[in-house]
């Protein structure tokens, strides 16, 4: 996403046991992924209906996740099992589970993430009326409220989308009195892994900056003035999406200078306004990188609005993987797109799979993200959410 997505992901997330990565990535399943109809935004992008019959890659874990693991085939003491959290065993099929959504589901990323959760809890055979879900609405205090919600309903596994990276100790609190174990997905919290929360699966923010930044570099030569449209404050998706770019600009991209920084807060008409007022200040910004596709797709709509040919008077890179932006790409009006996967069913299931299970489960998992190109995007885009 939120996107973004990292994610959500640290740079720390880097080695991880090559059991875990085994059995939490082989038998994975592919989801399905929508978005809503874009054309009233005037982005050029696709419809719903072009996107929702596509078939994603399968999600899996990538080759590393985080520190605090052996690289080689025992799991590390820092590994969380059931026995280490004193929780009771409990049969994954017949649970209630609860799944605290952050965001509105207006946003492809929040569409494709919870329905990769009820995709992969109907695989495994779980019973909707077991599957509890709710949308925090973009409210810190409703997610609390909401994770709340469910433990008194009784659920007794938890996946959870967290809004910001702080603030959610009070429903971990809660969910760790009852003795019922969360995953993290998508956005990392500060609390500690294996006593507030169980794990957290995401990307590797900071890797998706790094991997914009040389698209950058590679579609403008390594040459001019960038606008950085940056995501919301408080997350570490944000923070580490920034880093990543920065980093690798200074180290490889010397010559493109970031004339301009404005948050988005990861929303299109947002992302839009934010552009339209730099085009103002800035009328010499030669490249924009968005935190999200859809301040990306913001961004095209004023560059358009301002007489400017998106993709080739400013180049733009963004993150997600929407198939608006891939499909704006396909169009020759974008540059980059790096995915930022929001299939987390399969692997967030597998992980309580795992725990369940007796087995010892890492306190960071790496799902693997993709990347679309100028040169890869028209056969890539039906594996765009």
């Amino acid at each position: 996403m939120l996107g973004t997505t990292t994610p959500p992901r640290s740079a720390g997330l880097r080695t991880v046991a090559a059991s875990a990565v085994v059995a939490l990535a082989c038998t994975l399943s592919a989801c399905s992924k929508s978005e809503s109809d874009s054309s009233s935004s005037g982005t050029g992008g696709g419809s719903a209906a072009a996107a929702a019959t596509s078939s994603a890659p399968a999600a899996s874990a990538s080759s590393s996740s985080s520190s605090g693991m052996t690289s080689g085939t025992g799991m590390a003491e820092a590994g969380c099992t059931i026995a280490t959290t004193g929780y009771p065993k409990v049969d994954l099929k017949t649970a209630k589970v609860g799944f605290s959504q952050s965001e509105k589901e207006g946003n492809p990323f929040r569409i494709a993430e919870t329905k990769s959760i009820r995709d992969e809890a109907a695989k495994l055979g779980i019973p909707k009326s077991n599957l509890l879900t709710t949308n925090a609405q973009s409210d810190l205090n409703k997610q609390i409220s909401d994770i709340k919600s469910l433990l008194s309903q009784g659920v007794q596994l938890l996946i959870v989308a967290p809004l910001n990276s702080d603030g959610l100790q009070p429903a971990l609190d809660a969910a760790k009195a009852k003795k019922v174990p969360v995953v993290t997905v998508d956005r990392k919290v500060t609390s500690k892994p294996c006593t507030d929360f169980l794990t957290f699966i995401g990307s590797n923010f900071v890797d998706q900056g790094k991997r914009a930044a040389d698209a950058m570099i590679k579609e403008t030569g390594g040459k001019g003035k960038v606008a950085i449209l940056l995501g919301a404050s408080g997350n570490n998706v944000t923070t580490d999406r920034t880093k990543g770019f920065k980093d690798q600009l200074a180290a490889q991209g010397q010559g493109l200078q970031i004339v301009a920084e404005q948050t988005g807060d990861f929303e299109r008409a947002k992302g839009q306004s934010v552009m339209e007022q730099l085009i103002q200040s800035h009328p010499d910004i030669t490249a924009v990188y968005a935190e999200n596709d859809e301040m990306g797709v913001g961004a095209v709509n004023a560059l358009r609005s301002a007489g400017k040919n998106p993709g080739k008077d400013v180049k733009i890179v963004s993150i997600d993987g929407t198939h608006n932006a891939v499909q704006l790409l396909v169009d020759g009006k974008y540059n980059g797109v790096i995915e930022s996967n929001p299939r987390f069913g399969p692997l967030a299931f597998q992980t309580l799979q795992q725990f369940e299970g007796g087995k010892a489960v890492p306190p960071s998992i790496v799902i693997t993200d993709d990347a679309y190109t100028p040169d890869n995007a028209k056969q890539k885009i039906n594996n765009s959410y």
